[in-house]
């Protein structure tokens, strides 16, 4: 149906503001009526009926006529189809926002998960900017989505605190004092209401763990990234300095080369074997050199060893081990105390 909003307003018995639906997230009571904002969802529930407003904006033609039809009849799988109406009202649409957060959910993290694999192989010597991107993409999007669930366990967790509030969402209290009685399981209407809000709030806090872990495993991932391209720069750092050595040795020795090269005159350069014994020593001096220079490299960039540990000690730590382990589990047996089994 279409109906002017001054008209609808009137009708249900609300104010203007009622109906401004300001905040992404609430569950609010007005003079026996339930008015729902789940982000785009708009929802006005009373004893007999449930308004969803502008659906056609939101698509939700589907959702509308294949699952709440049958959810509000009492005809689907929630556990509310034997309480008053606004029980199966309030449980189908938390129910639809949950399933929107979990589907949002199980796009997000194959993807995450199958990024994540692709950079964080160490054989890969840089980053693919392309699967930078789309990790950043879905980065914002979990955010989004740990947004929205926190929000939304704010907005349950509020009206839990509050014991007035409960019992507000509980219309047929007012409407028809005969149905709020205790129900067949001997629990009042106000209790199952609490119990259906925490249900909600508990799958709320499993998917916002679930989104947590997903946050996690990519600021883990993030770091074994970040040491892989630290690995691999010292490595290109360590060629760099060697090949800087190799350089200076082979420049050391090559002052020889230039002193024989100068414009004097001395008796060497007149014997035919002496070209070749420079030659020899100047590829010799800066091989030792180089080869020196690496070994003083070496012993400043490998780990430090182990302390040695002598003979003694390595043979008795096994039967300490053992005697330990045995005397720990006499005391978990017979209920020995840490005082009686450090004596015994």
């Amino acid at each position: 149906l279409e109906k002017k909003k001054t008209e609808l307003y009137q009708e249900l018995g609300l104010q203007a503001r009622d109906l401004r639906f300001q905040h992404l997230m609430s569950i609010t009571t007005r003079n026996n009526r339930i008015i729902i904002r789940m982000e785009f969802l708009k929802a006005v529930i009373t004893p007999e009926f449930l308004l969803i407003l502008d659906y056609r904006n939101l698509n939700l033609e589907h959702w509308l006529f294949s699952e709440l039809t049958a959810q509000l009849a009492g005809e689907g799988q929630l556990v509310t189809y034997s309480l008053p109406f606004e029980f199966r009202a309030i449980e189908a649409i938390l129910q639809y926002r949950i399933s929107k957060l979990q589907g949002r959910l199980n796009t997000l993290q194959p993807q995450i998960l199958e990024t994540l694999e692709a950079l964080v192989d160490p054989k890969l010597l840089s980053v693919d900017r392309s699967k930078l991107h789309i990790l950043l993409q879905n980065g914002k999007s979990l955010s989004e989505l740990e947004t929205d669930l926190k929000v939304f366990k704010e907005t349950i967790l509020e009206i839990l605190d509050e014991e007035e509030l409960i019992e507000e969402l509980c219309l047929s209290k007012w409407t028809d004092p005969q149905i709020f009685e205790e129900s067949s399981s001997g629990i009042d209407h106000a209790e199952e209401m609490e119990l259906l809000l925490e249900n909600y709030y508990r799958q709320a806090e499993d998917l916002a763990n679930e989104a947590r872990e997903l946050r996690v495993l990519i600021d883990d991932s993030e770091s074994i990234i970040f040491i892989n391209l630290d690995s691999h720069r010292n490595v290109m750092m360590r060629l760099n300095l060697q090949l800087t050595m190799g350089t200076f040795s082979l420049s050391l020795f090559g002052l020889i080369g230039v002193a024989f090269g100068m414009n004097l005159e001395s008796s060497l350069e007149e014997d035919p074997r002496i070209f070749w014994l420079v030659t020899g020593i100047m590829f010799l001096g800066s091989g030792l050199i180089w080869r020196r220079l690496l070994s003083f490299l070496g012993r400043h960039l490998e780990p430090a060893l182990p302390p040695h540990v002598p003979p003694v000690l390595k043979k008795s730590q096994p039967a300490a081990g053992r005697v330990e382990l045995k005397s720990s589990l006499k005391a978990e047996t017979f209920g020995l105390s840490r005082s009686t089994l450090t004596n015994h």
